[in-house]
């Protein structure tokens, strides 16, 4: 039997041959984190992998950079109650978020992974990230070592647009494009055929009712209240708040208890903004009605130029809110102009 000489020697050998096997030890571990994740992400409907205190903390063992981005929903099934958070709206759309990243890249499935994690089983996560409120978005990206400093949290605004924006934080953050999101159509193909056959049945009786005038359509009241309807949807930006999917307040992330109203900034109009803009304009295209229709009816002149008065009044008072609410939103200031002789 060979005895080796040189134990020295003998050592040193032993520990190149252990400092080329770290890198491939290291390699099939992160390959195997890799195809592990993939297998989840394919047995989850929409592609979003459930996360837990040990997955992540797997995750996070890998060595830097991970070949791969962690984008991370935060989420509490005991808050889905409360409609100022939005919890299960945002959930879904995070999810259409994911599904469309699977379909747009099918061979890009190993470039970001979309988790969710869940409040009462994960609290320890909750509490190395430090979220203290939610909706909550993060990044992890492929470089990070310490998650709560390193990761790229989503801002408040950025819940605004749902799923369009979170694809816009995506694409900004990771150099990567989710693609266009694939919506499911609103009405299914069923609904279509049933809401083609109700109104193929009903329209003879409607055209009867229409040659004979005996329809909601030939009342003045009606037409009316349409016309009120149809001026306050157009100035309170109502169709953007549909479109854009706009809540109608947030929940102020330093004090869970206030509610947001009013956000400061022209990139974002919440809901609440809107309708009360719109329903301030209302209440000045009403006046204009009633002084163009109603008031020059009025015989006394005194009442009439009090009536004027006030509904020129209550009008200066609306437009001014307007005024000051977009000077505060934008920054720009709209100041009136007055003629020198004036001053």
């Amino acid at each position: 039997m060979a005895v080796c000489a040189n134990p020295t020697t003998a050592v040193l050998s032993l520990l190149c041959l252990i400092s080329l096997c770290i890198p491939h030890a290291s390699t099939l571990f992160s390959d195997s984190i890799v195809s592990e994740l993939s297998a989840l992400q394919s047995q989850s409907q929409a592609g979003v992998i459930h996360l837990t205190d040990g997955l992540l903390r797997r995750i996070l063992s890998l060595p830097t950079p991970r070949p791969f981005h962690c984008i991370i929903f935060f989420d509490a099934r005991k808050l889905h109650s409360k409609p100022s958070l939005s919890l299960p709206t945002l959930k879904s759309e995070f999810s259409l978020v994911s599904s469309s990243f699977q379909s747009n890249n099918p061979d890009n499935k190993s470039l970001i992974f979309f988790f969710d994690i869940e409040f009462e089983e994960s609290q320890a996560t909750f509490l190395h990230f430090g979220i203290d409120s939610l909706p909550h978005i993060t990044i992890i990206p492929p470089s990070a070592t310490d998650p709560k400093s390193d990761s790229i949290e989503m801002d408040a605004s950025d819940f605004s647009g749902m799923a369009e924006s979170m694809t816009e934080f995506i694409a900004s953050k990771t150099n990567l494009s989710v693609g266009p999101i694939n919506r499911p159509p609103l009405i299914s193909k069923n609904q279509l055929i049933f809401i083609i056959t109700i109104a193929v049945i009903w329209t003879p009786y409607i055209v009867k009712n229409l040659i004979s005038g005996k329809t909601i359509l030939h009342e003045k009241s009606i037409w009316m209240a349409g016309a009120i309807f149809i001026y306050f949807f157009s100035v309170s930006g109502t169709m953007f708040n549909i479109i854009r999917k706009m809540p109608m307040f947030l929940v102020d992330r330093e004090e869970p208890d206030k509610l947001i109203f009013f956000y400061e900034g022209s990139g974002m109009q919440l809901g609440v903004e809107g309708f009360t803009v719109g329903l301030l304009y209302t209440i000045v295209g009403l006046l204009l009605a009633f002084v163009t229709h109603m008031l020059v009816r009025v015989r006394n002149s005194t009442v009439q130029r009090l009536l004027m008065m006030s509904a020129l009044f209550v009008s200066f008072l609306a437009v001014k809110e307007v005024v000051l609410l977009h000077n505060w939103k934008t920054g720009y200031g709209v100041h009136g102009y007055w003629p020198s002789s004036w001053k």
